[in-house]
């Protein structure tokens, strides 16, 4: 494993501002170009593991905190958040397989237990074992993957903190159609492509970004528009979804080891606040671990970059309790 700290070049093409109007559909993100402004950059290295090349931002001192983001998003979701918390901890945040900088994984292992396994190649290839993870969206489903399939080596996480977590499957006939129906478009060559220029479009990604019910700023806009104007990351995505597999995560989650701690936000349109009071009862079923529910008002499924400072305070007590 070698780790190397990201460094600007003397002289490459400019980046697209952030807050910016305009994103170019490209293939794939290059550092230099598109990374000269990314938040948190000094953070920023770039890691080889599990025969891809991964963009990690590293910061902070202490215990090791790992905060994994959700489909779709990448590092930059946690720019408010990250140096908040690299105050109390170390924080490790990886770009996922596919996403932002992070290459594609090789036999196109984008499905829960695949990412589940990178990851924690990655903290090991770090020299990393993190006690506590904070996960967004499908980012918290990916850490309790890790803590159930590392029981006997430890190399999941002992605390897992959810923002919105996705852990609820659909049941039903949407069940069976939305996976199938995203296994289908992944089978779509050109979709990616086609998605990608829709992706230079600015009043599509705020319409898309305004559907979760969050009210993001223009920076945050900008950062997506130029992450959905990224032909690899929206194939990424696309195969996050096609190859998901939350029935099993449901069915496993009354053995999960690990202690869990669930935040949810009213305005969240993407994964009713609701669902976080299903999880608690699955969670806590079996093992008598009964998962803690905080509920924070007036934020959408975005809530970390909306209110940084907001989620940072509830974090924080929750990284000072024991695993």
């Amino acid at each position: 494993m070698t780790a190397t700290r990201a460094r600007p070049e003397q002289k490459r093409s400019r980046p697209t501002p952030v807050g910016s109007t305009r994103a170019v559909a490209r293939a794939e993100l290059d550092w230099q170009r598109d990374g000269a402004d990314w938040p948190n950059r000094a953070a920023s290295l770039f890691v080889e593991s599990g025969g891809m090349r991964w963009h990690v931002q590293h910061a902070g001192s202490g215990p090791s905190l790992l905060l994994l983001h959700g489909t779709g998003a990448s590092t930059h979701s946690w720019r408010g958040l990250l140096p908040r918390l690299a105050e109390r901890v170390t924080v490790i945040a990886p770009d996922l397989p596919g996403h932002g900088f992070t290459q594609m994984p090789p036999g196109g292992g984008l499905g829960l237990a695949a990412m589940s396994a990178a990851v924690t190649r990655l903290m090991r290839d770090l020299g990393h074992a993190p006690s506590t993870g904070v996960g967004h969206s499908a980012g918290a489903a990916i850490l309790a993957r890790m803590a159930l399939d590392n029981t006997d080596d430890g190399a999941g996480v002992g605390h897992i903190i959810s923002l919105n977590g996705a852990f609820v499957p659909l049941f039903g006939a949407a069940g069976v159609v939305m996976p199938a129906l995203a296994r289908l478009v992944t089978h779509v060559p050109f979709l990616p492509n086609v998605l990608a220029w829709r992706g230079e479009d600015k009043r599509a990604v705020e319409r898309l970004l305004a559907s979760t019910g969050s009210d993001i700023d223009a920076e945050g806009v900008a950062l997506y528009q130029r992450l959905f104007a990224t032909r690899r990351h929206v194939a990424a995505a696309l195969g996050m979804m096609a190859q998901w597999d939350l029935p099993t995560l449901w069915s496993d989650l009354p053995r999960l080891p690990a202690r869990l701690s669930l935040i949810a936000s009213s305005g969240d349109l993407t994964i009713p606040a609701t669902q976080a009071y299903d999880v608690q009862k699955r969670a806590g079923s079996a093992v008598g671990n009964v998962p803690s529910v905080q509920l924070v008002r007036r934020l959408g499924h975005l809530a970390h970059e909306e209110a940084p400072d907001t989620i940072a305070a509830m974090i924080a007590p929750l990284l000072e309790r024991p695993a």
